[in-house]
């Protein structure tokens, strides 16, 4: 008799416990890295072996309820984000589910309150913050050289060692120069760089007594370049050789623009033509008129499709950020130096690193992409 008591002690005091009160927990936690209005929830099966047909979510702002209905779940889910707007951050929520089982439903108990929160941070990315400072650094610390007059080596581009060549070419033919900005807006990366070249051919223009010739797509575009122009006349000591009218508007419709300017080229019969920024399906027209007129030609974009264009009808092709470099090697401006060597830095560091994921990858190791993974 006292043996019996001894099992069936225990069973009378299970069935005495609240349902849900078998050991099944049901935890709800603030969602990391996130900007808020999100909570993932957990949970346990309601017995082991126990086949569950689905799971319902419910969410209150009260422990007491009401509970509003949230989700409905497979019987396999064991884990749920509840992320929507109807989430306020700092507002404390609980949440309860029910299972569906086959003897009826299984009642968890109420999990809460937890509060969603953003983070300022994500943890998973600290290899980007890690790497934006590095490079901050390495910028920084190259402007600051460039500014105490060191000097800074930048790889020799055999385009823009031929400026000088072009224009005093143009000065011995007695010939113009000249110089297209490309077809788009004076907002364009591209374009701002063409700005920079400009100014130092223009203060050679000047110097020279060369006439350069800029036409252009937008008037926004042509109010920058007669300023530019005029800049550097000024900085010669040439301001009255300077001539706004060379410096002029054509059209903002692209193959109208191209046919004024093949029509310039062959009754001008400029010594040299440059075609920096952003250039598109007219490339081609441009450069290869450019050539029947027997001018030297020097070519930049950062447009990818048309650089094989310039390659074939041009003297010179400045490819991709070659472009940005010119800027930086012919004005040599320390934020703009040592922008450009800080960029050359960070990029030998990252193909330094790349090797050496290879290396280690092929001998079995995976932790530089432990090291470097980010979590979205």
């Amino acid at each position: 008799m006292l043996r019996s008591w001894l099992y069936l002690g225990p069973l009378l005091f299970a069935l005495s416990l609240p349902r849900g009160a078998y050991g099944q927990t049901l935890t709800a936690a603030d969602t990391p890295n996130d900007h808020g209005k999100s909570i993932t929830l957990s949970w346990t099966n309601p017995g082991p072996g126990t086949h569950v047909d689905q799971f319902n979510l419910f969410r209150s702002i009260s422990s007491i309820g009401p509970f509003e209905s949230t989700a409905v779940l497979k019987g396999e889910a064991h884990e749920y984000v509840d992320a929507c707007e109807d989430l306020t951050n700092g507002t404390p929520y609980y949440y309860k589910i029910i299972a569906r089982i086959e003897s009826g439903d299984f009642e968890y108990p109420v999990a809460g309150p937890v509060v969603p929160e953003g983070q300022w941070f994500h943890t998973g990315k600290t290899v980007v913050l890690v790497f934006a400072v590095a490079f901050s650094f390495l910028v920084l610390l190259m402007i600051q050289r460039a500014r105490e007059g060191r000097e800074l080596y930048v790889r020799p581009i055999a385009g823009i060692d031929a400026v000088d060549e072009a224009i005093g070419r143009a000065t011995e033919m007695g010939r113009p120069i000249l110089f297209i900005p490309g077809i788009s807006e004076a907002s364009e990366v591209a374009t701002i760089a063409a700005f920079t070249i400009l100014g130092r051919v223009a203060q050679r223009t000047a110097e020279y007594q060369t006439r350069l010739v800029v036409p252009n797509v937008y008037a926004t575009v042509m109010i920058i370049a007669q300023e530019v122009v005029k800049s550097a006349y000024l900085n010669a000591g040439r301001p009255d050789a300077y001539d706004e009218k060379d410096i002029f508007y054509v059209t903002s419709e692209q193959f109208p623009f191209t046919a004024a300017v093949n029509g310039l080229m062959l009754r001008e019969k400029p010594a040299t033509n440059f075609y920096l920024g952003k250039f598109y399906a007219e490339s081609l027209i441009l450069a290869e008129t450019g050539f029947q007129a027997g001018s030297m030609q020097i070519a930049g974009t950062d447009e990818l499709t048309q650089i094989p264009f310039f390659v074939a009808a041009c003297d010179y092709t400045l490819m991709g950020e070659e472009l940005y470099a010119a800027s930086a090697y012919l004005s040599k401006d320390p934020l703009q130096l040592g922008t450009l060597k800080g960029q050359d830095i960070a990029k030998l560091i990252i193909v330094l690193v790349l090797l050496l994921g290879i290396i280690a990858t092929t001998f079995g190791s995976d932790i530089v992409t432990k090291l470097l993974s980010i979590r979205l």
